[in-house]
């Protein structure tokens, strides 16, 4: 059985304008080094990169799901950071060439589109193959409608059992998680308070407030 899982980091575009291709070039590659660790205790295999994406397969649905939730929270949930997103589904595929063709590779990018930051998103058809998971609570997200898709996806979110959510500081203009004891101020705006990885996005978000105000207030 095919488990295709797409882990990419969320607002890769943002942090590109802030700090540059070099440094977002290196942080991605590291995130990619950093999942390519977690994938022999999961069973998975990585299929390819996609600038700051990861295409994974496994066999074990279960293993695929667990794995998602770990790429949360050991690699995403690192101070200074980018934030990690996680999306799959479960579903016949054809391999060619190395590569992994068809509609289950397709809808897996999608709703790995549809994560948001530190989220792990899956199909009901990874959850129903997934079958019971420890450690692991998985709460339905809703149906969602996907272009070229005929019907409606429903989408469960995966996240540890008991945890609960936390309310982590993200630096409004690259999106860079943000370590309190590391940061380097904060400025408020609108009653709203805003922490920063660097001197170059306060002076940014200075400069420019309306553009990222409202976008991560502590």
């Amino acid at each position: 059985m095919n488990t295709f899982l797409f882990a990419d980091l969320s607002g890769f575009t943002a942090l590109t304008e802030a700090h540059g291709d070099e440094d977002a070039a290196d942080l991605a590659a590291e995130f990619c080094r950093c999942v390519r660790e977690l994938l022999p205790d999961h069973g998975a295999a990585e299929i390819k990169t996609i600038g700051d994406a990861m295409m994974v397969r496994a066999d074990d649905p279960a293993r695929a799901v667990e794995l998602g939730v770990r790429i949360v929270a050991d690699v995403g949930a690192r101070p200074s950071f980018p934030i990690v997103r996680v999306g799959m589904h479960t579903g016949p595929a054809i391999k060619r060439d190395g590569d992994w063709f068809g509609a289950a590779v397709n809808l897996a990018a999608r709703i790995s589109s549809l994560a948001g930051g530190d989220e792990v998103l899956l199909s009901e058809d990874t959850r129903n193959a997934a079958g019971e998971l420890n450690g692991i609570e998985l709460r339905r997200h809703g149906e969602h409608r996907f272009k070229n898709v005929r019907d409606a996806v429903a989408i469960f979110r995966a996240a540890p059992e008991g945890g609960a959510e936390e309310d982590r500081l993200i630096d409004p203009v690259c999106r860079m998680a943000v370590d309190p004891d590391e940061s380097i101020g904060s400025l408020r705006h609108q009653g709203a308070e805003y922490h920063f990885c660097s001197l170059e996005c306060a002076r940014a978000f200075t400069a420019e407030p309306e553009r990222y105000a409202g976008d991560a207030p502590g």
